[in-house]
């Protein structure tokens, strides 16, 4: 068990390829506009999240996360959103997830990038870091295996009052 101070939104988490700051109301709209693409949301549990009205009760809800915007560091342009979740002191866990990125930056060493940071940070204060994934979102799974991280569970998640499907996995520190 970590003993230190875990601080669920740091100022800034960076990296050379993307850097993390923590998402603010005044966000709203550059991270909408960065939403409103609806291929980003197929996969998703709530596909018709690119419809503003829709993203706003998301973006309500991660706000009481501990949301940050994901940027280019090169450029400074909004790639999307990533939360911590969940902290559990007493297991030494928590969450990364409502995370999306913008197409423009799918395949790359984007993703990766974004999670190495707050999977890094994390491990810094938990043994464990959780990731919640749609039960239909085969990129996301693709992505969390590639980081390492294991299949421990099917679990229901209740969205606008529907069970919905999810897969929990889990990546440990090594």
């Amino acid at each position: 068990m970590q003993t230190s101070e875990f601080n669920l939104q740091p100022d800034l988490l960076e990296n050379e390829i993307t850097k993390l700051i923590p998402l603010k109301e005044k966000h709203f709209e550059v991270l909408f506009q960065a939403a409103s693409d609806q291929l980003i949301w197929e996969q998703n549990p709530v596909k018709d999240r690119y419809k503003k009205e829709v993203f706003t009760t998301f973006f309500e809800m991660i706000l009481t996360k501990s949301p940050f915007l994901i940027l280019d560091k090169q450029t400074d342009e909004v790639m999307g959103t990533t939360s911590f979740y969940d902290y559990d002191p007493e297991k030494s866990t928590v969450g990364i997830g409502y995370t999306f990125i913008t197409r423009k930056y799918w395949g790359g060493p984007y993703n990766k990038s974004n999670k190495k940071l707050l999977i890094d940070y994390a491990f810094q204060h938990v043994d464990s870091v959780l990731f919640h994934v749609g039960s239909e979102n085969f990129r996301s799974q693709k992505a969390v295996l590639k980081l390492g991280a294991e299949k421990i569970n099917d679990l229901a998640f209740t969205i606008n009052g529907v069970d919905v499907p999810y897969f929990e996995y889990e990546l440990k520190k090594r």
